[in-house]
């Protein structure tokens, strides 16, 4: 079992057993209702907390990986390639799919931004809609 499925798992287990403790507290019939429905809540909300993040996934630093956080990261992975200096390239990520788009230099360059995505943590597959060319301003 991965790291990360353990702690949903633990997660989703420590939610389970909130309304036992809440419900046990409550002393009359219309508490006992109004606690079991909001620990009911409360484990509703953790565990799809829970599966969130488990289907982003956690980067090795312990990182929620998002969408958001793979497309920085492919972003910045370009910035000291040699092969893209002078493109001009746009990166979009939806359920890690990353979509490249925009020029670079040379065949090269194109063949590398692929590898460079490809290569990025929490990356899935890219899709590359580069051309070749001059940089647009």
């Amino acid at each position: 079992m991965t790291p990360t499925k353990r702690n949903a798992l633990l997660l989703t287990l420590a939610l389970a057993t909130t309304p036992v403790f809440a419900a046990a507290q409550a002393t009359t019939p219309e508490k006992d209702k109004n606690v079991v429905v909001k620990s009911t809540d409360a484990v509703v909300k953790g565990s799809k907390v829970a599966v969130e993040a488990t289907k982003d996934g956690l980067s090795k630093t312990g990182e929620v990986m998002t969408d958001s956080w793979v497309t920085t990261r492919v972003a910045a992975r370009f910035v000291d390639e040699p092969l893209l200096k002078g493109s001009n390239i746009n990166v979009d990520t939806g359920k890690h799919v990353v979509t490249l788009r925009g020029t670079v230099t040379s065949k090269a360059g194109r063949s590398r931004a692929t590898t460079v995505a490809r290569g990025t943590e929490g990356v899935h597959s890219v899709v590359n809609h580069l051309t070749i060319g001059p940089k647009k301003t």
